[in-house]
C-alpha cells in the first residue's frame, strides 16, 4: 500500500468576543444530540450552538443548539474543519468551566482539544483520507511572569465573577 501525502492546514475559529469555544472529538452519530443534553443539563441560561462532523455514512454536519445565531456559525466553523468527529461548541452566557464536567461525561466523547474565550486556530493534517485535528493554538503567547499585583488583580477577578469567595 502507497503511503498517503500528507499536508497541514490552519483554520481560524470564527466567533463574536463575548462567546466561548470548545473544540473537540468524539465518534458517534448521537454526539450532537448527546452534547445538547449535557449542555441544556447545566442551565436554561446558557445559550449555545453545536456541530458535529460525521466521519461515515452521510458524513453529514450534524448541528443542534438553542441560538439562531450560534447554530450557524458552529456549523460553518465545523465545515472549515472538516475533520471527522470533530465537533464545535459555541457558547454565550456561560464559561466553559462550567460545562466541562457535563460535556466530558458524554459517553462517545473522546477527548476536548480547547475550552476558551480567546481567539482559536485548529491545526489539521490532511491526507487523501481526510483530515485531523492535530492541535489547536488558543490565545496569544505570554509576555512576562505574573508579579504580586497581578496575583492580586487574578484573586479579584474570580471573586468578582464568583469563582472563589
Amino acid at each position: 500500500m502507497a503511503a498517503a501525502g500528507l499536508s497541514f492546514d490552519v483554520v481560524s475559529i470564527e466567533k463574536p468576543d463575548d462567546v466561548n469555544v470548545i473544540i473537540g472529538q468524539s465518534h458517534f452519530i448521537k454526539t450532537v444530540e448527546d452534547l445538547h443534553e449535557a449542555m441544556a443539563g447545566v442551565g436554561p441560561h446558557l445559550r449555545f450552538g453545536i456541530a458535529f462532523c460525521e466521519a461515515s455514512g452521510a458524513c453529514l454536519v450534524r448541528r443542534s443548539g438553542n441560538d439562531g445565531e450560534l447554530v450557524p456559525l458552529a456549523v460553518r466553523n465545523a465545515q472549515a474543519i472538516g475533520a471527522g468527529h470533530s465537533f464545535v461548541i459555541l457558547l454565550r452566557g456561560g464559561y466553559p468551566v462550567n460545562v466541562l464536567n457535563a460535556v466530558k461525561l458524554v459517553p462517545e466523547l473522546c477527548g476536548i482539544f480547547c475550552a476558551t474565550a480567546n481567539p482559536v486556530d485548529v491545526l489539521l493534517a490532511v491526507t487523501d483520507r481526510g483530515r485531523g485535528v492535530i492541535g489547536v493554538i488558543d490565545g496569544v503567547p505570554p509576555v512576562g511572569v505574573e508579579t504580586d499585583e497581578d496575583a492580586t488583580d487574578r484573586h479579584n477577578l474570580l471573586r468578582q465573577i464568583g469563582y472563589k469567595l
